[in-house]
């Protein structure tokens, strides 16, 4: 009778939990529909400076800039400056006609103002749209970004193949450093944001961004979708409302050297990468630095992306992956994989900004250029890494410390949440994680400096192991106390069904955060935990 009655308990809170979570907010971004990429297409090369075929934009002050440079690097902006033919990096992109073609961006700041102007009679219905589709996009495309890369250019075969000039098309800034050519959105004279996004790249496949950075765009700073093929080398996102750097729907992707900070999502967005089920990886993130942002990377549906080598610090959180939201193709989101990764100091508190009334100013006021983050999305503040409802990940060899709430945070997200509520699919996340080799608490130099727990765990899920990890706690410091390991690949616990569910109910309230909404109540995730003691 007991153990009937333990049942009908745990059914009984498994139900609220499903009521809860599909009567929660749809949170996350929305994205037009689309088609993952054939994926027949391939990372593209870096095409040598000074490359043929290729255009040249230069600003008034490029000279004077160009004199400050020394060698090879001055001589070629010279020869470059002798080429120049325009002002702004939309007419270059509008007037290739061979692909292959490279657009260098010599030194100095882009506003473009052309892509400014007042709508046409044909595109004005559609500005304050959120979403348009592709063919609304190719018709008036600077109505939401400064720059606009489209690939194809048949949008109503459907067939959704890149076949225009501007296929395999490089973009590159001549600076020394990467802030030495800004695409910059900035704000109107009333105070609002220009532009939704600064550079897009759409079906364009091949495309190449190189040394050039973007910041204040009320979305993101480079946006590329439904594309197989792309590099983001080099580039800087920064101070934009929602995210740096955005890809969706991609294939055969590579961030390279980037860097992405103040953004009030993600630095880094892989999101709906294509579902290879671990037949090999879509999108690779490396050497990149992702810091003091509300996440440092992020990944709804982030399937089949490999990351390693990267730094991501000074986040509320750094990384998370999830299969939360609807509208995202890929769910639930699967094997990717994080090696070698520095993961700490993800401790930095930006909710305050939303409480005391910052981030309701106009966005020209609250000060995005001297670090304040308006955080979208909530997160636990000073978690590493977050895996909110992700299947056959593998996360080895990282080394995580210095956060304050816990290293690894692995949670439940019930089917319903993203829209899925079909009861077979209840629990279709959580499973086959593998944490090995992970080094907690330690930093390269040698320092303890120690993470709050360093693996938090709901418990709900199968197959989830940890093995080989080791922590300046001398053992791993985690909750639940005893792990499963991953010589039982079983890795099931009596929660495993449902998760513990004191746990999970935990979690509900904050998924009532938004900027616009009093602060969530009995939601902990926006306290500062305090930092351990070694």
């Amino acid at each position: 009778m007991g153990k009937r009655v333990s049942r009908t308990a745990v059914a009984a809170l498994a139900f609220a939990v499903a009521l809860g979570l599909m009567a929660a907010p749809a949170l996350g971004h929305a994205e037009r529909e689309v088609r993952f990429p054939a994926g027949t297409g391939k990372v593209p090369t870096y095409r040598t400076a000074p490359a043929s075929p290729r255009l040249v934009v230069c600003k008034p002050e490029s000279a004077g800039l160009i004199e400050s440079y020394s060698g090879w690097l001055r001589t070629l902006n010279e020869r470059l400056l002798a080429e120049c033919s325009y002002r702004h990096i939309q007419a270059a992109v509008n007037d290739v006609t061979e692909r292959g073609t490279t657009i260098y961006v010599l030194p100095g700041t882009y506003r473009e103002e052309p892509s400014r102007a007042e709508p046409s009679p044909e595109c004005a219905p559609l500005e304050g749209k959120d979403l348009l589709s592709y063919a609304e996009q190719y018709a008036c495309p600077n109505l939401q970004q400064l720059v606009a890369v489209f690939g194809d250019e048949t949008p109503g075969d459907d067939d959704r193949t890149c076949d225009s000039p501007r296929c395999d098309l490089q973009l590159e800034g001549t600076g020394r450093e990467m802030t030495d050519v800004v695409i910059e959105g900035g704000f109107q004279s009333d105070g609002t944001w220009a532009k939704l996004n600064g550079i897009r790249a759409d079906r364009a496949d091949g495309f190449y961004l190189r040394n050039i950075t973007t910041q204040l765009f009320e979305f993101n700073g480079v946006y590329i979708l439904e594309q197989d093929g792309f590099v983001i080398d080099r580039a800087l996102a920064r101070w934009n409302e929602e995210y740096g750097f955005l890809t969706f729907a991609s294939d055969h992707g590579l961030y390279t050297d980037c860097e992405g900070h103040g953004n009030g999502d993600a630095g880094i967005y892989p999101g709906s990468a294509s579902p290879l089920n671990g037949r090999r990886h879509s999108i690779e993130i490396q050497r990149c630095d992702s810091h003091h942002n509300a996440l440092g990377y992020s990944g709804t549906a982030g399937d089949s992306v490999y990351a390693h080598d990267n730094t991501f610090h000074h986040n509320s959180a750094g990384v998370s992956m999830d299969s939360a939201f609807p509208g995202h193709p890929g769910l639930p989101q699967n094997h990717a994989t994080f090696e070698n990764n520095l993961i700490y100091s993800n401790n930095v508190n930006y909710y305050g900004n939303v409480w005391d009334g910052t981030c309701a100013k106009l966005p020209r006021d609250r000060g995005h250029e001297r670090g304040v983050v308006c955080p979208a999305p909530p997160v636990p503040v000073g978690t590493g890494l977050l895996l909110g409802g992700g299947n056959d990940n593998n996360y080895a060899h990282n080394r995580l410390y210095d956060n304050w709430r816990s290293g690894f945070r692995q949670i439940w997200v019930p089917a319903p949440l993203r829209g899925e509520n079909d009861l077979l699919k209840f629990r279709d996340t959580s499973h086959r994680n593998r944490y090995t080799g992970n080094a907690f608490g330690v930093a390269p130099d040698g320092r303890v400096l120690p993470n709050g727990l360093d693996v938090w765990w709901d418990e709900q899920g199968d197959g989830n192991c940890w093995q080989g990890n080791t922590s300046s706690w001398g053992t791993v410091r985690s909750d639940p106390a005893t792990l499963p390991d991953c010589a039982h690949p079983s890795g099931w616990t009596i929660f495993s069904p449902f998760g513990n569910l004191l746990k999970v109910l935990a979690a509900l309230p904050c998924s009532e955060y938004g900027r616009d909404k009093p602060r969530p109540e009995g939601c902990d995730w926006f306290d500062t935990p305090p930092r351990p003691t070694p």
